[in-house]
């Protein structure tokens, strides 16, 4: 790594639960939601190359939550992270799930933890505002 550059990484991943109705179909909007990302995407990139979907025909009986993970690095994406965290509820606004945990690794300020979790059993897409609770770790001290 060049010295003054900085990298980031980002990773989490977004669980639904598959004990709902509609778990094919739920999975459906989720997967088409991620694959309607940009494959390259304006900084901070956000596109669907960083995510892994689960596919949509899954047996009920192995799986309790569908995962779908993501990951990425950045140089420095710590300066630009409201906007990162926009785009990623742009995605959450438009999908099905119970929540979300995003990992944010820095080399200057340590790993970071943010939370998202449904208010009721599950968000759904489009339903206006996104009722969740968001928590903010550093390195074992937790902020609300």
């Amino acid at each position: 790594m060049i010295q003054g550059d900085q990298e980031s990484i980002v990773y989490g991943c977004i669980k639904d639960s598959n004990s709902l109705s509609g778990g094919s179909d739920r999975r459906r909007v989720n997967r088409e939601a991620v694959l309607a990302l940009p494959s390259a995407d304006e900084w901070p990139f956000l596109c669907r190359d960083m995510f892994a979907v689960p596919t949509i025909k899954m047996k009920q009986s192995q799986y309790q939550t569908d995962v779908i993970h993501f990951g990425a690095s950045y140089r420095a994406v710590e300066y630009e992270w409201n906007h990162w965290i926009q785009k990623f509820e742009e995605l959450l606004q438009s999908m099905y799930w119970v929540s979300a945990t995003v990992h944010l690794e820095t080399e200057l300020s340590g790993t970071h933890s943010f939370t998202w979790e449904a208010a009721g059993l599950y968000h759904e897409p489009g339903c206006g505002d996104m009722q969740v609770r968001c928590e903010w770790t550093q390195e074992g001290r937790v902020s609300m």
